[in-house]
């Protein structure tokens, strides 16, 4: 889950409990008129303002689903409104006047606990008009009730308030930590294990971001170690991965930071230099051979040169964002180097001199 998806799932948390808030409103509307508890059933202005307004934005909400509207200002108006409510039909109550006030003001507090369990302020807004004017309304002996019926949902959506963040901040933490994981992943998943280049799906995604930018000329180095295969038969797979590491790392010590080193084959190399003139892609390919050749690794079938580990290098000039031919032009130019003797550098178009 993105950070845009975590957006999404809250706005959908707040579009439910809006909803939620104003489809209780309309239902608690028409339950007062009908409530058979009271033989007095009037539409008074205030009920009628609820279910035409909670109905009107229900309505108008579904439809525009992306806007947004403030929640604790719309608790507020409806907290008033059922405070007047209460009032109104308070003065048509003959008897029971103390049942009547402490039955509205569950009403209000069911409305309020059901929608916005996890909103003290909107549940605030919406529920202490109708407290206040239960308490105006009832004599001393009654406020001891009132105050616990409102004081003991606010508590518990208090601390449900206060746990929910505790838990969404959790969750937030755990998804970051899951996105870094998720990238450190998939950077691993591009990168060689053994030498820490870049595998050919590194490879692949660095040069799309080449392509896309797409400033200069760019040459494509491949390399190759001299005898590998006698080097490894000899000396044993171990240091033949040591041999790997060290050339690698004077490969990647050889170039600029941007440029671009992967392992292209077992011990075959690729170098991507960007935006460079073909003289200092000449000069870079020949500090790579002697960077390498300077590590003095003993190879004692590699006399034909020298008795230490060398590497040959074919050069190609990246055009028209072609790399399959660039690198098939290197790669005869590499071989065409190992023909005329290893530890040597030549260019593609110098082939048809060489």
């Amino acid at each position: 889950m993105t950070s845009q998806s975590w957006r999404s799932l809250v706005n959908k948390k707040y579009q439910l409990s809006l909803r939620l808030f104003l489809f209780l409103n309309a239902i608690s509307a028409v339950f007062s008129v009908t409530n058979p508890l009271y033989s007095v059933r009037v539409v008074s202005v205030p009920l009628l303002a609820v279910f035409i307004i909670s109905t009107g934005l229900l309505l108008w909400h579904w439809k525009n689903s992306a806007r947004k509207i403030n929640i604790p200002l719309v608790s507020a108006i409806f907290g008033c409104l059922w405070a007047w409510q209460i009032a109104s039909k308070f003065s048509l109550i003959t008897h029971d006047h103390a049942t009547y006030l402490i039955l509205a003001l569950l009403t209000v507090l069911f409305i309020g606990s059901l929608s916005f369990a996890s909103n003290i302020k909107a549940f605030t807004l919406h529920s202490l008009p109708a407290f206040i004017i239960c308490l105006w309304l009832s004599d001393h002996e009654s406020w001891l009730r009132m105050t616990y019926s409102f004081a003991l949902p606010v508590f518990a959506i208090g601390i449900h308030h206060v746990l929910q963040r505790r838990n969404d901040r959790f969750a937030q933490e755990l998804l970051s930590e899951l996105l870094e994981e998720r990238e450190t992943l998939t950077d691993l998943s591009m990168m060689d294990p053994l030498t820490g280049l870049y595998n050919r799906r590194g490879l692949q995604s660095r040069l799309e971001n080449l392509l896309a930018a797409d400033n200069g000329e760019h040459f494509v180095l491949l390399l190759d170690i001299d005898h590998f295969k006698a080097y490894n038969d000899h000396y044993g797979h171990m240091m033949g991965d040591q041999a790997l590491i060290r050339v690698s790392a004077a490969i990647r010590d050889a170039v600029r930071s941007r440029d671009i080193v992967a392992r292209f084959g077992g011990e075959e190399f690729m170098v991507l230099l960007s935006n460079i003139p073909l003289e200092l892609a000449r000069q870079t390919a020949e500090r790579i051979r002697q960077k390498v050749y300077d590590l003095k690794i003993p190879h004692m079938f590699n006399e034909s040169v020298a008795t230490n580990v060398t590497i040959s290098i074919g050069i190609a000039m990246f055009n028209d964002k072609d790399v399959e031919q660039a690198l098939e032009k290197a790669d005869k130019a590499l071989y065409e180097a190992k023909h005329m003797g290893r530890n040597s550098i030549l260019l593609s178009e110098e082939l048809h001199t060489a």
